[in-house]
């Protein structure tokens, strides 16, 4: 077993995105190759619903798959190829863009106004950015949970893990995307196929990730469950954690536990051409998905 060193942690960004929809951005429109095969993960957490409802109208995809995962409120969504739904709290949509998809969405608040999900972009490698478009609508209650005997709980929404399988499926970059709550002061330790790019991002309490060489987190401040540790040292609300290689990470959850996603996927390694909402492998492939969007044959007709 070899641990993964903690390369980075980082806050999420605030940004604007849609027609108006305030949200914190842990990466994407930076360096592909980062956190390949995944290129944006955006944060949208709101509680004032005039920063959200103007949501996401009709826009483009091409070449990638987007992942929605609604923890409170609502998002309804509509297609150029005529499917319409609602995703609740802790349902998931997996869309794969593929040849060219028009899609919106937009996000309703709860009783409380409360509006809060993630929203995922993945690469697609050369061999598939032109396949038929689809989508994966997924219900909370399909989603399976494991509960650890510390009572650290596991949602599987995609890939296996301790012997439960997520309901997504016939994803290009073998993906793995959890939604992990470790209990106050527990010590958990996670296993990551060594040939996948992870990351995990924090959004309730805090954590030390441990580094390769030295345990993060085990050193003289607070003490949470008989070991003392550094909360300066601990990543907290809306941070993102990237890892190296290595087969495992290990987590110490803070005074008030831990929630995170971990996420990973095999990298890609393929050029990356990319403006917005579509990314090719060459500028040219660039231009012609624009040059179809301008023409109207952006859609592919249905074999």
């Amino acid at each position: 077993m070899s641990l993964r060193p903690m390369i980075e942690a980082r806050k999420a960004v605030p940004t604007m995105e849609g027609a108006g929809v305030k949200l914190h951005r842990a990466f994407g429109f930076q360096d592909p190759e980062e956190l390949d095969p995944f290129l944006l993960f955006d944060d949208f957490r709101n509680e004032r619903p005039e920063d959200y409802l103007k949501g996401f109208p009709w826009h483009p995809h091409r070449g990638i798959e987007t992942i929605a995962y609604v923890l409170s409120g609502t998002v309804e969504h509509g297609d150029s190829l005529g499917n319409t739904g609602t995703l609740g709290a802790g349902d998931v949509q997996w869309m794969t863009a593929g040849s060219g998809i028009l899609h919106k969405e937009m996000p309703k608040g709860n009783a409380n106004g409360q509006m809060h999900g993630f929203q995922l972009w993945g690469n697609l490698p050369a061999s598939q950015k032109m396949t038929a478009p689809r989508y994966q609508d997924v219900r909370g209650s399909d989603i399976p949970e494991v509960v650890d005997d510390d009572g650290t709980r596991v949602r599987v929404v995609v890939g296996e893990f301790w012997g439960k399988r997520g309901p997504v499926d016939g994803i290009a970059t073998d993906p793995q995307y959890l939604d992990i709550s470790v209990p106050a002061g527990v010590r958990k330790t996670f296993r990551i196929d060594t040939y996948r790019r992870a990351f995990a991002y924090v959004f309730e309490g805090q954590a030390a990730f441990s580094d390769a060489s030295a345990p993060t987190g085990v050193l003289l401040e607070k003490e949470v469950a008989g070991q003392e540790v550094n909360i300066r040292d601990m990543s907290g609300d809306r941070t993102l954690v990237r890892f190296g290689t290595g087969d495992e990470i290990t987590v110490q959850a803070g005074p008030e536990g831990v929630r995170f996603l971990l996420i990973s996927g095999a990298p890609i390694a393929e050029p990356v051409a990319w403006h917005g909402p579509i990314v090719m492998n060459t500028k040219e492939e660039l231009r012609q998905a624009f040059r179809d969007l301008r023409n109207g044959t952006f859609i592919q007709p249905a074999h």
